[in-house]
């Protein structure tokens, strides 16, 4: 062999004896808490009359959530996603809502009762949870918490959000006789 060949073999040799004893470094694989719930549109197609009593947040440890109590059962069916930016559906108006993604929550129930009444407090003309107080709140991931309004039976709700993350929704039944849709958005992906 050429002399120069066979500095190349031995060289190569010596580093694949040198890196047989480093262990391979591999890329982590486990989710963060488990999450695996990604951020694409979630939909469940189920109109009910129950209107819409109340909405909350709240921290947990890997994710924060959002709660919209519904009168009575069944739950409400929802389209949730993340939208680019949120018009008030009466005047066509952009809402400004804070943070660096936003998720708009449609939930196929109405905030008013049979004769019309409003069923939701009379104070949330625009925000629910302003952000300063998710800010105040220690929250990590929420911004902001806004009504977006009810119209033929149909309410939106708009939440700002730290990032685009993954979150999931489902519905529950109670407490007594009503019901819950649940938003939740991870901390981080």
């Amino acid at each position: 062999m050429r002399p120069r060949l066979i500095a190349v073999v031995v060289a190569a040799a010596t580093c694949t004896a040198a890196l047989a004893g480093v262990p391979a470094v591999q890329a982590s694989t486990t989710p963060y808490c488990g999450i695996t719930w990604g951020s694409l549109p979630k939909t469940v197609m189920q109109s009910t009359a129950s209107a819409i009593a109340d909405a909350r947040v709240g921290k947990h440890e890997c994710f924060e959530r959002l709660v919209i109590d519904l009168h009575t059962q069944p739950a409400a069916g929802y389209h949730v996603t993340y939208i680019e930016g949120y018009y008030n559906q009466d005047t066509g108006e952009r809402v400004p809502v804070a943070g660096g993604a936003t998720i708009k929550i449609h939930a196929l129930a109405p905030a008013h009762d049979l004769y019309g009444n409003p069923t939701v407090p009379w104070h949330w003309a625009q925000h629910i949870v302003k952000p300063e107080q998710f800010t105040a709140g220690g929250f990590r991931t929420f911004r902001d918490l806004v009504f977006g309004g009810t119209y033929e039976g149909e309410t939106d709700f708009v939440l700002g959000v730290r990032a685009r993350l993954p979150f999931r929704v489902f519905t529950l039944a109670g407490p007594g006789e009503g019901s819950r849709l649940v938003v939740d958005v991870a901390h981080q992906w």
